[in-house]
């Protein structure tokens, strides 16, 4: 929740540690966005991070939460599985400017890594020595005996408890237009009990959440623009306003939409 001096924030910004990079020529510190990047601040509760698929989003993500301390591959902070080492060194060369109240709760969301969360969990449940069973804190069942939806909206309803930071990657992923609409309503619970969200989308249904800001990432710069001016919004307007001229446009003039 905002207030007189400004939204919660817990992360206030990021930075490249230029000097210590071992080389620019070599990934990720090859990507534009990096190799350009020095300070990255976030003025809002609520921050998306869009771009063309490519454009670096996923892994300026990625080590945006390894530097705050999640595990690259997802979850709470206290989740130190290793499924397999996919994540880049990046997050060893940033430096970030923590808010000055500390998060009660916290989450990373990483679609393509959401997987080995699950099993981690189930893993952990099945310990001889386990309490209460973390499962509990996600609606109850194990998030493999959910549909891929269902466990991602499962988190963002029962494990998320407000007053915390939480960074996702594409969390629209596996949810369907309403539940993304559900989620947008959650994450607004969620920031009026101050929580911070950093999050890479393509979903204009998220981008649409009031007062976010939104930071284009196109080649080297990284730029506030309106939900109106991203692509993401004009091509599925376009397309939906005038289908069967975008279909057409795609398939060739010989359609046949009939």
């Amino acid at each position: 929740m905002s207030s007189i001096y400004g939204p919660m924030l817990y992360l206030r910004h990021v930075e490249l540690l230029r000097a210590l990079v071992p080389s620019f020529g070599s990934y990720p510190f090859n990507l534009p966005v990096v190799r350009a990047l020095e300070r990255l601040a976030f003025q809002k509760q609520v921050t998306f991070l869009v771009g063309e698929n490519g454009t670096g989003k996923s892994t300026l993500l990625e080590g945006i939460a390894a530097a705050w301390g999640f595990n690259p591959e997802g979850g709470t902070l206290n989740f130190s599985f290793n499924t397999r080492a996919s994540h880049s060194s990046l997050y060893e060369y940033l430096r970030i400017a923590r808010g000055v109240k500390r998060p009660r709760d916290g989450f990373f969301l990483r679609a393509e890594s959401y997987y080995n969360v699950a099993t981690y969990i189930d893993e952990l449940d099945e310990e001889p020595l386990a309490g209460r069973k973390i499962k509990d804190s996600y609606g109850g069942s194990s998030l493999h005996e959910q549909s891929h939806g269902e466990s991602f909206f499962s988190t963002f309803v029962h494990r998320f408890g407000g007053q915390g930071i939480y960074i996702l990657d594409e969390p629209e992923a596996a949810l369907s237009p309403l539940r993304q609409m559900s989620l947008l309503a959650r994450m607004y619970e969620l920031a009026e009990q101050n929580s911070q969200f950093i999050i890479a989308t393509h979903s204009p249904i998220l981008m649409s959440y009031p007062g976010a800001e939104i930071l284009l990432l196109e080649g080297e710069h990284i730029t506030p623009v309106a939900l109106e001016d991203t692509d993401h919004y004009a091509v599925t307007r376009a397309f939906m306003t005038d289908r069967q001229k975008m279909l057409r446009e795609l398939l060739g003039d010989e359609f046949d939409p009939v």
